[in-house]
């Protein structure tokens, strides 16, 4: 059933009628509403269709039928549908292929699917979902979305009918760029958008079902190995840093924020007199915003380290002024992490053969030493500010060289508290 309104004029009206397009309500009389014709629902059409054989050489039965269908303009039409239902050794009789082609119109006879849409995936998400949904997510994942659909799912996608989009083609589709060398976080990606954009077709009423959700991606685990600096590589580094990234460094490293976060801050944000940082603002490319997740605003203790760091900090730059940033360029903007990465922190990683990190490290870096002193999962991840505790301990948390060599020791020294157990009999026999 359909529920539409009508405007046209009457032989218009007569010629919708007699195709079957649009029928008056049960009364069969038009009614007014807000002073316009109004029919209030469209009567589903019943169809048997038709079955015939094809081909001469391999004969093939096919059924055909119509069905309405929402055309690119947003108006409902019909089409005829075909479909081959199998080789006529398969399939032997007429009565037989009269059978499935039933099954097949079982739900559009009862009116429990939507009408087929014929708009096109890349009309979809240029005319409607970029428009409609974009202007409502962060900068950040606006601009990773653009990407996907841009280098990967409007190439594949794009000339397809929403409808036609199954489950096998996404899966086909991800599976084929695994091949290709693309990582797990890569597929994932592209499944985690091209799902985003299909379930406002959802939402929106054009389509019935999100063929994306669900699909198996495989192994996730990145191709790069993620970076982290050990005590004695953070101590070093911070010692040949210049101000004010070697103060930008040490407040990541010490509180695990992001890169956003911490350019972000301003003074009102420090609390002295509580020793916290409140995580309420972030920025990206110049443009401020809320925080990634809900879970990210939150507050960070300072330890006396940090807290010295950043008293240094204020009595260097001469003020503090509630609304002012800790950070910023000569201008009175917020600092470029890029423009950092490249011109300071890269440079110096090099010079003092470090490991080429990123601001990201840092917070590995952080969440790492976080385990190493003992303290529970969800500490690490209420001062990390993540969503699912997974995260916290999958990807964040590393074993530092160190420490695993002291694990080992450890197990060694309780199964063999002496070392001279640990000889063999006939070693010992000789010895003694």
């Amino acid at each position: 059933m359909y529920w539409l309104g009508w405007n046209g004029s009457a032989p218009e009206l007569k010629t919708l009628l007699d195709a079957g397009t649009i029928i008056a309500d049960d009364a069969g009389k038009d009614r007014r509403a807000n002073g316009k014709d109004t029919f209030r629902m469209v009567r589903p059409r019943f169809q048997e269709g038709c079955v015939f054989k094809r081909g001469k050489r391999r004969k093939v039965w096919v059924a055909r039928w119509r069905e309405d269908v929402i055309l690119a303009d947003g108006q409902l039409g019909r089409v005829q549908r075909s479909e081959v239902l199998g080789l006529d050794s398969q399939i032997r009789t007429r009565h037989e292929a009269r059978k499935l082609l039933e099954a097949r119109l079982k739900a559009i006879n009862q009116s429990q699917c939507l009408p087929n849409v014929m708009l096109t995936f890349e009309s979809f998400v240029q005319e409607q979902w970029k428009p409609a949904v974009l202007p409502t997510l962060k900068p950040s994942s606006a601009k990773h979305y653009e990407f996907d659909l841009k280098r990967y799912l409007i190439p594949n996608f794009g000339p397809m009918r929403l409808g036609d989009i199954t489950r096998m083609k996404v899966q086909t589709f991800l599976a084929s760029k695994r091949q290709q060398g693309y990582s797990g976080s890569t597929a994932h990606s592209m499944r985690t958008t091209l799902s985003k954009v299909l379930q406002s077709a959802v939402d929106w009423g054009t389509i019935e079902q999100n063929p994306a959700r669900g699909i198996h991606i495989g192994e996730r685990q990145p191709v790069r190995e993620r970076l982290f600096l050990t005590p004695e590589q953070i101590r070093r580094l911070l010692a040949a840093l210049p101000e004010p990234c070697r103060t930008l460094a040490l407040l990541a490293v010490l509180t695990g924020m992001r890169i956003g976060e911490l350019l972000a801050l301003r003074w009102k944000h420090v609390d002295f007199l509580r020793n916290v940082i409140q995580v309420r603002e972030s920025v990206y490319e110049g443009r401020f915003g809320s925080p990634k997740t809900r879970s990210s605003r939150r507050d960070v203790p300072i330890s006396q380290p940090l807290r010295e760091a950043l008293l240094a900090h204020r009595a260097h730059r001469g003020g503090s002024e509630p609304e002012a940033l800790l950070f910023t360029s000569r201008a009175g903007t917020p600092l470029n992490p890029k423009n950092l990465l490249r011109r300071v922190l890269s440079p110096t990683c090099r010079r003092l053969g470090l490991p080429a990190v990123s601001w990201h490290s840092f917070r590995h870096s952080h969440a790492t030493l976080l385990s190493e002193t003992g303290e529970s999962l969800k500490t690490a991840q209420a001062i990390l500010g993540h969503s699912d505790l997974e995260t916290t301990l999958n990807i964040y948390t590393h074993a530092i060289p160190e420490s695993q060599r002291r694990a080992v020791e450890k197990v060694g020294e309780i199964l063999f508290p002496k070392c001279s157990q640990v000889a063999s009999p006939a070693e010992s026999g000789r010895a003694n």
